[in-house]
């Protein structure tokens, strides 16, 4: 045989080896062994700006960059003795409305009353008496012994003090009565308004302190003490690092083979052999060309679609920007409906 003869064999079950390994790698073959869709990709992490909810001088900063915070922990103030003492006063002006309002439920004091009727009975006698005095000047008019004129204001005392009863008579009923149910509706209305001004009032007395969101890391500290600040004036940003996610890229070929909720596999070049659990959560719905930061030039002009695997960062190993391998098993089940976000609270 030739050596030509022999050589041919041999380069024709070489092409068929490379072939057969090219073709096992892709994860084609369904042999039940475990199957891996392997991405690339860049951590990436949530920031959020931090500012006041109000207008004033900041009177202290607590924290300064790469500092680690937890949620709720107080961050910075503002000076704060206007806001504290519009609070006084609004706890004031509601003390005020709930003495006008308690006084009108309780009704007259008995005290009050017992004085009313002292004033009917003082006006009853004032009316006997001025009768009687009419009743003399009627007789002497009658006698030719007094004036007309006399007579005219003996009759006028009378009107007086019938009168003078009737408003006494008046003021003991309405406060045997009481207040009327207009009158406590609109105290308690006041008082409602009142209490409304102090809760506003304490509110901005919160918004002088600056709590962080969440847990995370101070990434700039972009003010001092004594800087103006308002609303729209962010104080820190914040680093949600916990948990991250690895921002990768998905051909259609392979879109139907993953779904949000599998588990991933992540790894980088700064921890060689280390491993950390993640979890697809987001697919992105349309496609988009291939970024081309992160594909070669043969490449750029295929259309992909955006990946978020998400991973548990407790240790604060992953860093924005850094490289990551993601490898998906595709022996696992999809999910039906739906996921659950892992707790990322352990450490990893």
């Amino acid at each position: 045989m030739s050596k030509k003869n022999i050589v041919r064999p041999l380069l024709v079950l070489l092409v068929a080896v490379i072939v057969g390994s090219v073709w096992w790698n892709s994860g084609v073959p369904d042999t039940g062994q475990s199957r891996h869709l392997i991405l690339y990709g860049n951590i990436d992490i949530r920031e959020a700006d931090l500012a006041f909810n109000n207008v004033e001088h900041i009177d202290t900063l607590l924290v300064q960059e790469g500092d680690h915070v937890q949620k709720g922990q107080l961050l910075a103030t503002l000076h704060s003795t206007r806001m504290e003492a519009a609070v006084a006063a609004a706890n004031a002006g509601v003390a005020s409305r709930k003495a006008v309002l308690a006084r009108l439920m309780t009704g007259s004091r008995p005290e009050e009353i017992r004085q009313n009727r002292a004033d009917v009975a003082a006006a009853k006698a004032i009316l006997d008496d001025a009768r009687a005095s009419y009743q003399r000047k009627n007789d002497l008019f009658q006698r030719k012994v007094v004036s007309r004129q006399e007579l005219d204001d003996a009759r006028a005392n009378l009107d007086t003090a019938g009168a003078q009863l009737k408003v006494a008579q008046e003021a003991l009923a309405l406060a045997i009565e009481g207040p009327r149910a207009e009158d406590i509706e609109e105290a308690g209305a006041n008082l409602k308004a009142e209490e409304a001004k102090l809760m506003l009032a304490q509110e901005v007395l919160k918004d002088a302190s600056l709590y962080a969101p969440s847990d995370g890391v101070i990434r700039n500290r972009i003010l001092e003490v004594g800087n103006m600040v308002a609303p729209q004036t962010p104080v820190f940003t914040l680093a949600m690092t916990n948990p991250v996610w690895v921002r990768s890229y998905i051909s259609e070929s392979s879109l139907g083979k993953i779904s949000p909720g599998m588990t991933a596999e992540v790894s980088t070049d700064s921890f060689p052999g280390k491993i950390y659990t993640g979890w697809v959560g987001f697919i992105s719905p349309t496609a988009e060309f291939t970024p081309k930061n992160v594909e070669t030039p043969e490449l750029r002009t295929r259309l992909v679609y955006q990946l978020r695997v998400y991973v548990c960062n407790s240790q604060d190993e992953l860093r924005l920007g850094m490289p990551a391998t993601v490898s998906i098993p595709l022996d696992q089940p999809k999910p039906t409906s739906g996921h659950s976000t892992p707790d990322c609270t352990e450490p990893d």
